[in-house]
C-alpha cells in the first residue's frame, strides 16, 4: 500500500465516522464534496474544514480531472489502495451530476463509497446505487457512466521523506517532506 492509497483509506474512515448511515453527525454535506474529499481534492486538514460544493462545481471537477471510460476498462480486482488509477461512478449529466460514488474495492460485494441524500455515507453495490438513482430526477441508463482520474505520466504522489534528528540527550525531531498539491485550495476554513 502506498502513501496516497493510505491517505484515501484514512479519509474514507474519517468520513465514515463523521457521517455514517446509522448516526450521521455531519449529514448536510453533499455527495460531491464527500467523493472529491476522499480522493484528496481539497487542501484542508479535515472534512469539516472546507466549503461544500454543488453539482455545477462537481461537474467542473469532472471535466478538468476525469475522463469517461467503459466499464470493461476497470479491472475486476481493482483496489484503490493498490492502484495508480481512481474511478468514479457518475449518475446524471456529467456537467451537473446527481451523484458521485468512489470505487474502492472491486472484489467487495459493496465496492462503492458515497453519501446518499438525506442519509450518511457508506458502501453500496452498483445495483443498490442504480436502484437509488436511475429513473429518478430524470436520470436514465444513458446518464450513468464511469470516470477515471486523469494522470500526468509519473504523477503518482511520492512517498513522504522523513529526516530524523536525534540529539545526545535522547530527544529527537522529525522533519517531514512537504508535497506540492495541485488541488483546489480552500478559501476559508472553519
Amino acid at each position: 500500500m502506498d502513501h496516497e492509497g493510505l491517505q484515501i483509506l484514512e479519509r474514507i474512515d474519517e468520513v465514515s465516522r463523521m457521517c455514517d448511515r446509522e448516526h450521521p453527525i455531519y449529514e448536510h454535506i453533499s455527495n460531491y464534496s464527500i467523493a472529491l474529499y476522499v480522493l484528496g481534492f481539497f487542501d484542508c486538514p479535515d472534512l469539516m474544514s472546507f466549503d461544500d460544493i454543488e453539482a455545477a462545481e462537481a461537474g467542473t471537477y469532472l471535466k478538468a480531472h476525469f475522463e469517461e471510460v467503459p466499464p470493461e476498462a476497470i479491472p475486476d480486482d481493482y483496489r484503490i489502495d493498490a492502484s495508480d488509477e481512481q474511478y468514479l461512478a457518475v449518475f446524471g449529466d456529467p456537467a451537473f451530476p446527481e451523484h458521485l460514488a468512489v470505487l474502492v474495492d472491486g472484489r467487495s460485494a459493496q465496492p462503492y463509497f458515497s453519501k446518499l441524500k438525506f442519509f450518511g455515507s457508506g458502501f453500496d453495490s452498483l445495483a443498490e446505487l442504480k436502484q437509488e438513482f436511475l429513473g429518478k430526477d430524470g436520470v436514465g441508463l444513458e446518464d450513468f457512466a464511469f470516470f477515471r482520474r486523469k494522470r500526468v505520466a509519473g504523477s503518482r504522489m511520492p512517498t513522504l521523506g522523513r529526516i530524523y534528528t536525534i540529539r545526545k540527550d535522547g530527544d529527537y525531531t522529525v522533519f517531514e517532506e512537504q508535497m506540492q498539491k495541485q488541488h483546489k485550495e480552500v478559501k476559508t476554513c472553519r
